[in-house]
């Protein structure tokens, strides 16, 4: 086996070294009540593995606007990288009929999650027998100004994509962000599930946060950051 010259075997390991600086675990913990917006969060077992149940703070449905209510995950700050979770939404036991379990991934957070992006899934759309309702599997939305109501209607089709999805189940996602440029993978594929293009706020820096809907109760584990 032909060996490298010394100097190649150092930046090789230099290298080696970078990936493994900028990978990051996030350990998921209960955070200070102003970090919980709408949310409220215990740390629990869940399918076997340790996890943050996020369900809708007072145990209330309705409150708030959709897509305001996200858990800041403290000393986080995330421009640019790789997001890596698995997660799992369900609907809660007393939502209403049209609630779908949305669960999702929040970042670029301000301090006070007035604005942020965010990839979500809609579990009990994957399997629907209504073809519309699978069409709306996987979202992205921009709080405050781009939410799920007005990209819907202003660019049908361009911010949601089909994924098979079962309600209650861990699914791992993958989000990749540069700049402008976000993508969506789940389920460990290699082609993306979702593509956005252009980011409403921008190149921005921010807070990840654990980001549910109405009438969900939702788990997250094994969040990891590659930068």
């Amino acid at each position: 086996m032909k060996k490298l010259h010394p100097f190649l075997t150092v930046i090789a390991l230099s290298a080696l070294a970078i990936v493994i600086v900028h990978a990051q675990d996030i350990k998921l913990d209960v955070p200070k009540a102003e970090s919980q917006h709408n949310v409220k969060a215990e740390k629990v077992t869940y399918r076997g593995k340790p996890a943050m149940r996020v369900t809708e703070a007072g145990g209330g449905l309705g409150l708030g606007d959709f897509d305001d209510r996200v858990l800041i995950l403290p000393e986080t700050d995330f421009q640019d990288g790789e997001i890596t979770l698995e997660l799992a939404g369900d609907v809660e036991s007393k939502a209403p009929a049209g609630a779908r379990g949305f669960v999702g991934l929040a970042f670029r957070v301000t301090p006070n999650a007035d604005k942020f992006e965010c990839f979500y899934l809609r579990p009990t759309n994957g399997r629907a027998e209504d073809q519309v309702r699978r069409n709306h599997s996987a979202q992205y939305i921009s709080h405050p100004e781009f939410a799920w109501q007005r990209l819907p209607r202003e660019v049908p089709e361009k911010y949601e994509s089909y994924v098979d999805l079962e309600p209650g189940v861990w699914t791992k996602v993958r989000i990749q962000v540069k700049g402008t440029q976000a993508r969506l993978f789940v389920h460990g594929v290699s082609q993306p599930t979702l593509i956005v293009n252009d980011l409403k706020l921008g190149t921005s820096s921010g807070a990840l946060g654990l980001w549910i809907g109405p009438g969900t109760v939702a788990h997250f584990t094994d969040l990891r950051v590659n930068r």
